[in-house]
């Protein structure tokens, strides 16, 4: 981040670097960072921080984030851009030693390479899964620390996703081979900008994260996962979308199920996220919005940043009323723009209009006193309200 010339904030030396993922806040990192710049703030959550995009974004701004998402993946990432400590020299030397790798026939060719010939259809070519086999192993042989292995892990993943042929998730591939799939693998050092700041990677739950510490800003963009009514139970969820990042994050080899190979442990009874979840409590509630009500009561932050999606279960007057019920909304800001190619899921047309445009809507909120007010939270498991229990909350 620098300054201009009347001393304001210059945000347009920030860049950051990510997968191609569903959801992927790219686009509006800018109105992000443009909104809270006159806020007095300095440490920021970024509470489900996917590719991290916007975890870069904050880290480059001067401010002090604490990056958490469930996923490996994205743990790995963070880590690599918000924690490197090494200079590029040392990175490099050791992306040149992996890239002379001759390739060979591995665990994840076995399962997720294809050519020419192959009828099935898969995500990579062969060429490239072997060297992926070849690369991966290894990594696995180097005595790199935590974080040095996240660059060179982010490092793999970029590379990978570059030479996919898939629509950017792995539920399903691509009936033709792309034509990035023909390029050859190679690992190049991930963008290692410098940031300012004292920064945290975590992965755990959402609740427990905002909860049991303190921020001046909260950001949310909890995952939509799909809204179609007309869809069944067991449509996909994000995990299931990127089960491949995670098997190459922690090389465990797993058991797979189904045509495209998933991990078991990507299945919906055990893989699905609350605030995915398509379907209504026993009050004729949905399930997802009460947990999006519960995180915004639970967080203890000066501020919140809600970013929502016309894709969601939610609609904007309902997360108005959800919002001031714990606060005072500041602004909303209301980004148009065309769907992308991941975007391709709905549900309401309160949501969309007739030019097939896809909004994004930011919500500003800052938390108020509300002396001696208690709510009643529920707390839920696996999609099911396991208890009741009636606790303040969080007061500046």
């Amino acid at each position: 981040m620098s300054k201009t010339l009347f001393n304001e904030q210059d945000f347009s030396d920030v860049k950051t670097q990510g997968i191609k993922y569903a959801g992927s806040k790219l686009k509006i990192v800018p109105y992000i960072l443009e909104n809270i710049k006159d806020l007095e703030i300095k440490t920021v959550l970024d509470g489900f921080s996917g590719s991290t995009r916007v975890s870069q974004a904050f880290a480059q701004a001067g401010y002090d984030v604490t990056s958490n998402d469930i996923s490996h993946w994205s743990e790995v990432c963070a880590k690599c851009f918000l924690l490197h400590d090494k200079d590029k020299q040392y990175y490099q030397k050791i992306l040149d030693a992996l890239n002379a790798l001759d390739g060979y026939d591995g665990w994840f060719t076995a399962h997720y390479g294809g050519d020419e010939v192959m009828k099935m259809k898969m995500p990579f070519q062969k060429k490239n899964t072997r060297k992926l086999d070849a690369i991966r192993d290894r990594i696995e042989e180097l005595d790199l620390n935590d974080i040095d292995k996240a660059v060179i892990l982010t490092s793999l993943l970029l590379a990978l996703d570059s030479v996919d042929s898939t629509l950017g998730h792995f539920s399903s591939y691509l009936s033709v081979w792309s034509k990035r799939s023909y390029n050859d693998l190679f690992l190049k050092l991930p963008n290692l900008k410098k940031t300012y700041g004292k920064h945290k990677v975590t992965r755990e739950d959402i609740f427990k994260v905002a909860e049991d510490n303190y921020f001046d800003l909260a950001y949310f963009d909890p995952p939509y996962g799909s809204n179609n009514e007309k869809m069944p139970p067991s449509r996909v969820r994000y995990s299931a979308y990127y089960h491949i990042w995670t098997s190459i994050i922690k090389n465990d080899k797993p058991r797979l199920f189904g045509k495209v190979n998933r991990r078991e442990d990507t299945r919906d009874v055990v893989a699905a996220s609350v605030f995915e979840e398509f379907r209504k409590n026993e009050n004729g509630n949905f399930i997802a919005m009460e947990a999006i009500r519960m995180l915004i009561q639970k967080t203890k932050a000066k501020y919140i940043l809600l970013s929502y999606s016309s894709g969601g279960r939610a609609t904007k007057k309902e997360l108005e009323s959800i919002l001031n019920e714990t606060g005072k909304i500041l602004k909303i800001i209301e980004i148009d723009y065309k769907k992308n190619i991941m975007a391709s899921m709905s549900w309401t047309n309160e949501w969309l209009n007739s030019n097939d445009t896809h909004k994004e809507y930011l919500f500003l909120m800052e938390k108020t006193v509300k002396q001696g007010h208690v709510y009643k939270k529920q707390i839920i498991h696996n999609n099911r309200v396991i208890s009741k229990r009636r606790t303040p909350v969080f007061s500046l």
